[in-house]
């Protein structure tokens, strides 16, 4: 973000929209991301993912999204965590996400705040692909 600001550079990855859908049959279940994104301010990918669960088919659409850059196949989710900011107001709360990431070689750890749990995940996931994209190069 610092970055972004400074050299008043676009954002690597825009998403411009996103939609999660999740079917049940017997007892399995399969979640379907489907996003838009924005690639360097100039190319548009809409692409479909499945996944176990909401974040993971996000999670496998942004990388097909991504697909061009090969740092992003090395980024590799460590450890999710989600802490509830305002337990009064309970599902209505503000939720923080907490993602560590690594490529095999340094970690790094992203957040998202939202009152939508997979909106604040979708932006943690996106900034930790962001900073290695930013960070090692495209």
């Amino acid at each position: 973000m610092i970055r972004k600001i400074l050299r008043h550079k676009a954002r690597p990855i825009e998403v411009l929209y996103y939609h999660i859908s999740m079917r049940h049959k017997d007892k399995s279940s399969v979640c379907e991301a489907t996003v838009k994104v924005l690639v360097d301010g100039k190319r548009e990918k809409y692409v479909v993912a499945e996944g176990d669960g909401p974040v993971n088919a996000l999670d496998s659409a942004l990388r097909r999204a991504l697909a061009d850059y090969p740092q992003v196949k090395a980024i590799r989710l460590t450890d999710y965590k989600v802490r509830i900011l305002d337990s009064s107001v309970g599902t209505a709360a503000k939720t923080r996400v907490l993602i560590q990431s690594t490529d095999g070689r340094e970690e790094w750890g992203t957040v998202g705040v939202s009152d939508n749990i997979i909106q604040a995940s979708l932006q943690a996931l996106v900034d930790s692909m962001e900073y290695r994209l930013v960070k090692k190069g495209r």
